[in-house]
């Protein structure tokens, strides 16, 4: 299956785009992070600004296996951010040096042999369409921090107080100053 879009073939100024892809052909996307795990659908409209110059609007939609932050489980979370990029010829960026990132630079994407690298705009919109700190729900009561229990499926028998034994010859001299 095609995982690029050759820019060459396009017909006139604007083209339509929409494809779906199989979860085995996007493995390598999450790394670490997530799975995907149901067919991607990509759907954009493609138009020819001025030479060289792309712009690229749309949105994906898919399901994601990720690890809670709380309680470390697996759990599915949909997914489905939009895009709108600035797509130009990697050639034109080479050489200029050090200078501050734009506004524009942050909706700017690269192509290179006439290619724009779809897994690559899959990828980073997935990435992108991650949370900080994902949860499994909003309630979610995370491990245990003494023993590990999962809280969301049992219950443990450690003190729900923590004391740092840093502190313990200050929490000694506190009472000896109450007696």
């Amino acid at each position: 299956m095609q995982l690029s879009i050759n820019l060459r073939s396009l017909q006139g100024g604007h083209e339509h785009f929409e494809k779906q892809y199989e979860p085995s052909l996007l493995k390598g996307i999450g790394g670490d992070l997530f799975r995907v795990v149901s067919p991607v659908t990509l759907s954009f409209d493609i138009d020819r600004q001025d030479t060289g110059r792309y712009q690229v609007s749309g949105h994906l939609a898919g399901e994601l296996e990720v690890t809670c932050s709380r309680c470390l489980e697996p759990f599915m979370l949909r997914v489905a951010p939009e895009f709108d990029l600035a797509y130009v010829s990697r050639t034109e960026n080479v050489g200029e040096g050090e200078r501050e990132v734009e506004e524009d630079d942050l909706t700017t994407a690269f192509y290179s042999d006439d290619q724009i690298d779809l897994e690559q705009l899959i990828g980073e919109q997935l990435h992108l369409a991650m949370p900080m700190k994902p949860l499994c729900s909003d309630d979610c009561r995370g491990l245990c921090p003494q023993c590990g229990t999962n809280l969301n499926l049992g219950t443990c028998s450690c003190s729900p107080q923590w004391t740092d034994p840093r502190l313990a010859a200050l929490k000694a001299f506190a009472q000896k100053s109450k007696n």
